[in-house]
């Protein structure tokens, strides 16, 4: 029997999307959003990649310095029967620790994970529609998206069901609630200074808060 390949706009379960997706290994990225399936284009360098690579590199410091959070880059996420989303990258608490998320016997994200970073072209890209509504219903209680094109950043926050977004401190830094200690120059994100973020990234690791974090994420 021959497996149909996944198409843009088809409209599928999230088992049949599975069993589509694992036919064709050839596909780097194919999402199921709401039941719809997209399935991404080739990745441009300055308007994905590079930004994309930031953000790994923002993320892959905190998790070094926080034992029982993990990293994921580009990670299939089990969220519903109708949401099977590949973040750019995704932080997650160890579910032995407390966290909402846990990884199934044949090793995939099942359930929201704390936070969610996508890489956007614009705000009309369905990250900013479809996909933020997915990700707020199934509870994921940080999402950033990264808006290369109009040169924005957005941090949501998960406040009674809806997402709320931040705004910078007076130092023009976003931090998270959830993470104690990751916190964001955006400005200097915007610019490409890396060193300025991770040099703001390291004041929140050597606070107090982030110690307390990681004391209690060693109970």
């Amino acid at each position: 029997m021959v497996i149909p390949i996944l198409e843009n706009g088809d409209r599928l379960t999230r088992v049949e999307f599975e069993r589509r997706y694992q036919a064709m290994p050839d596909t780097k990225k194919a999402e199921l959003i709401e039941g719809v399936v997209y399935v991404a284009s080739p990745v441009r360098i300055t308007k994905h990649a590079n930004p994309h690579g930031k953000i790994i590199t923002w993320l892959g410091v905190y998790e070094a310095a926080t034992p029982g959070v993990m990293l994921g880059d580009n990670p299939t996420v089990r969220l519903d029967f109708d949401n099977e989303p590949q973040p750019d990258a995704i932080l997650r608490i160890d579910q032995q620790k407390g966290g909402q998320s846990r990884i199934t016997d044949d090793d995939y994200i099942e359930g929201a994970p704390e936070l969610i970073v996508e890489i956007a072209a614009s705000s009309a890209s369905y990250d900013l529609h479809d996909k933020l509504r997915a990700y707020r219903r199934n509870g994921v209680k940080e999402y950033l998206v990264w808006l290369v094109q109009e040169q924005q950043f957005r941090w949501y926050e998960l406040d009674a069901g809806e997402y709320v977004q931040q705004q910078p401190d007076q130092l023009g830094v976003l931090s998270s609630n959830v993470f104690p200690g990751l916190q964001l120059a955006v400005g200097a994100l915007l610019a490409g200074e890396m060193q300025r973020v991770l040099s703001v990234l390291q004041e929140g690791i050597d606070s107090k808060a982030h110690q307390d974090f990681v004391g209690r994420l060693a109970k």
